[in-house]
């Protein structure tokens, strides 16, 4: 069931995201990773829309909607595979006519997932924070 976010679900959204975050980008090392909990936790969590995928009263995974970019798509490690990420992202799309989202070009197994729910790539551009090259994608915009 995928449904909005609570407070009581911080705790395991943060540790959804810095585990996948640190399996996902390892190019950009875990301290990294675990020196953005805070800012994920006090900032960008409550300026975004957060959908939680819940399944046996556990969260599995969970997106963040800021205006029209996907801000992050996250699900559980040990999770990965089993259709929850394509849930969560049918779900974003069902809620925006137009979205638009930025993946690392080195992280290809979820540049290929956005191409098979119909992203396109626009570009490529640095991310600030961590230096690393990226794809900005789009979605029916």
């Amino acid at each position: 069931m995928i449904r909005k976010y609570r407070e009581a679900d911080i705790e395991h959204i943060l540790d959804i995201w810095l585990s996948a975050s640190i399996k996902a980008h390892s190019f950009a090392g875990s301290e990294y990773w675990q020196s953005k909990v805070s800012e994920m936790r006090d900032v960008y969590i409550p300026a975004s829309e957060t959908f939680v995928y819940e399944a046996d009263e556990q969260i599995a995974g969970f997106y963040c909607l800021y205006g029209s970019t996907l801000a992050a798509v996250f699900v559980s490690p040990s999770l990965q595979g089993n259709g929850i990420g394509s849930a969560l992202i049918e779900d974003a799309k069902s809620r925006r006519s137009c979205l638009q989202l930025s993946v690392y070009s080195q992280n290809a197994p979820s540049i290929n997932f956005y191409k098979q729910h119909g992203f396109i790539s626009l570009g490529e551009q640095i991310d600030e924070q961590t230096g690393q090259p990226e794809f900005i994608m789009e979605h029916y915009c």
